[in-house]
C-alpha cells in the first residue's frame, strides 16, 4: 500500500478544523478559456445528442455567476490519495489534474450529473469484464473521458462507441462493421476489445499512464515521446513531448476518477438513467425487425431502445444466418414475445423501414443548434454545412421563407460527427 505523506494528513486536519473547505466555500462558474476546445469537452457535448434527458439539464453557457462548493489544493490532494491507494494505477494530483477537475465540478456539471445516472447502467458492465481480465477497476473511469458514457459517441476521426475505437482498430478484435451494424457501439464486445487492448499495452510499457496514453495516441508515439526524453518512461515527465490530446488524457482519467467518486460533496446529484443495468433482458430476433415498430408495439420510447441497442447503427435489426440479440426493458419482454410475428410482418410492411430514421426531420440522436443567418446565407449552403437537407429545415421551422433575413435564427438538429465538425472550426472556441 501506497503511504501518504505524514503532513499531507495534518494538513488535511488542520483545514477540515478550521472550516476552511466547506460547501460553504463557493467559487464563481466561469468556462475554462484556453482559446479552444479539447476532445474531453467535446466529448461531454455528445450527450446532448441522446435525447434523454431533460432539456434543463443541457449545458447552459448562460449561468456564468452560478457559485458551488469548491476545495483548497490539499483536500484534493488528500482524496485522490485516498483513490490512489487502493488502486495499482498511479493517481496523482498537480494544477493538470485541477484544471479538468474545474471542468467536470464547475462548467460541465449537467454533464456530470448525467454521466452519474449512466454509470448505473454501464459500471456494472464493466467491472465483471475489467475483473474476469484481472484489470484494474478503476480503468472503468476511461469509459468516462473516451465517450462521457455514451454508446452512440461518434468523434470527429470516426471513432465510435463507449471505447472510441476507429474502424480498422475494430478489425484487430473482430468486431463487425457494415452498414446495418456496428460492433464498436456494442456495450459487451466493445469493452472486451478495450480489455484485450489495454492488456497488450501494458504488456508494453508495464505503467498505466503510458497505457492511457497509448490507448489515446498509440503506442508508437509514446515509444517516440520515450526516445526523445533520453528513456524517460514518468507520464509526467514525458508530458512536453507528447501531443495534447495524449497530455490531456491521464489528467482527465483522474480528474474523472475523482468527481465519480466524490459527486455529492459538490453537489452534483446523478440524472436518473433511462434505466438501469438490472431493469433489462436480452431477447434474440429470428427476423428483421425496425426498432420503429418494436417501439410501438411494446411501449418503449424509440431513444430508449436506440440507447440500448446502439449496434444497429440504422435503427433495423437486420436479417441473418442466426438470431440477433437485442436488449430491450424487462418489463416488455412478455409482451414482446405475444408480438413477435406480427412485429417482423410490421416491419415488411413498412415503406422503406431500413430508411426509418434517416426519414425528414427525424431529430434522433441529434444535438439541438441555433444558427443565426448571416450575409450571404441562403437554405442550401445552410443545409450542406449543418448536414441535412432542406426538406429537414422547414419542417424543423414551419412557416419558414425561403427570403432568409440577416440576423434571423433557425433551429437545427445536427448529428454528432457534423457537431464537432462545427466545434472544431469555431475560433475561440469555448467548451
Amino acid at each position: 500500500m501506497k503511504v501518504i505523506a505524514i503532513r499531507l494528513i495534518i494538513a488535511f486536519l488542520l483545514v477540515l478544523m478550521l472550516g476552511i473547505v466547506s460547501k460553504a466555500m463557493l467559487y464563481e462558474n466561469r468556462y475554462y478559456k484556453s482559446g479552444k476546445t479539447c476532445s474531453i469537452t467535446r466529448t461531454l457535448d455528445s450527450l446532448g445528442s441522446l435525447n434523454l434527458f431533460p432539456d434543463s439539464l443541457r449545458f447552459n453557457p448562460n449561468n456564468n455567476f452560478i457559485s458551488y462548493p469548491t476545495f483548497a489544493d490539499l483536500v484534493y490532494e488528500y482524496k485522490i490519495a485516498t483513490i490512489d491507494n487502493l488502486s495499482p494505477i498511479d493517481f496523482d494530483y498537480n494544477q493538470h489534474v485541477k484544471r479538468y477537475i474545474d471542468i467536470y465540478t464547475l462548467e460541465r456539471r449537467e454533464q456530470v450529473s448525467q454521466m452519474l445516472g449512466l454509470s448505473e447502467l454501464f459500471f456494472p458492465l464493466f467491472d465483471e469484464i475489467l475483473d474476469r481480465y484481472q484489470l484494474p477497476l478503476e480503468l472503468k473511469y476511461l469509459a468516462v473521458v473516451e465517450s462521457a458514457l455514451n454508446p452512440l459517441a461518434v468523434s470527429p476521426s470516426g471513432a465510435v462507441g463507449l471505447w472510441q475505437f476507429k474502424i480498422n482498430s475494430a478489425r484487430m478484435f473482430d468486431l463487425e462493421v457494415n452498414s446495418y451494424i456496428d460492433e464498436r457501439m456494442d456495450p459487451v464486445k466493445s469493452t472486451e476489445a478495450a480489455c484485450m487492448y489495454l492488456l497488450y499495452l501494458y504488456r508494453i510499457f508495464n505503467d498505466w499512464h503510458l497505457v492511457m496514453a497509448a490507448y489515446n495516441a498509440g503506442p508508437g508515439v509514446v515509444r517516440n515521446a520515450i526516445f526523445r526524453a533520453g528513456g524517460e518512461t514518468n507520464f509526467w515527465k514525458l508530458y512536453d513531448f507528447l501531443p495534447e490530446a495524449a497530455q490531456n488524457y491521464v489528467p482527465a482519467f483522474i480528474a474523472a476518477a475523482y468527481i465519480m467518486q466524490n459527486a455529492n460533496e459538490h453537489a452534483i446529484k446523478a440524472t436518473p438513467s433511462v434505466i438501469t443495468f438490472f431493469q433489462t433482458d436480452t431477447l434474440h430476433v429470428k427476423d428483421q425487425l425496425a426498432l420503429s415498430v418494436l417501439s410501438t408495439e411494446i411501449g418503449t420510447p424509440l431513444d430508449v431502445l436506440r440507447f440500448l441497442n446502439p449496434t444497429y447503427r440504422r435503427g433495423v435489426v437486420p436479417k441473418s444466418s442466426s438470431p440477433s440479440a437485442i436488449r430491450i426493458p424487462a418489463s416488455k419482454v412478455d409482451i414482446f414475445l405475444s408480438k413477435e410475428q406480427e412485429l417482423y410482418e410490421k416491419t415488411l410492411a413498412k415503406p422503406d423501414f431500413h430508411d426509418v430514421l434517416a426519414s425528414a426531420g427525424s431529430t434522433n440522436n441529434r444535438i439541438k443548434v441555433i444558427h443565426t443567418v448571416e450575409a450571404g446565407d441562403y437554405l442550401h449552403k445552410i443545409a450542406i454545412k449543418y448536414g441535412c437537407t432542406i426538406d429537414d429545415i422547414n419542417i424543423w421551422n414551419p412557416n419558414l421563407s425561403s427570403e432568409l433575413e440577416i440576423g434571423q435564427t433557425i433551429t437545427l438538429w445536427v448529428d454528432t460527427f457534423t457537431y464537432s465538425k462545427l466545434q472544431e472550426k469555431k475560433s475561440p472556441l469555448v467548451p
